[in-house]
């Protein structure tokens, strides 16, 4: 398997959904680039009767050609 350069950068995805929907989110912000990605931490509040994910992201972005 060829391993590309990457770029590491750090995000937080949420959702209303699910944890797995939290992780779609966050890494959905790195598009077609993504190589990899590591779940850091996962947190959970709760807003009256609504729940919301929180789930923090390391991604492995491909380092764009110099």
């Amino acid at each position: 398997m060829e391993h590309a350069d990457c770029v590491v950068t750090e995000v937080v995805g949420t959702s209303d959904e699910s944890v797995e929907a939290a992780i779609r989110d966050g890494m959905g912000r790195a598009g077609q680039a993504l190589e990899w990605f590591e779940v850091t931490g996962v947190r959970s509040t709760v807003l009256g009767s609504t729940e919301r994910f929180q789930v923090g992201l390391r991604l492995g972005v491909r380092a764009r050609a110099a």
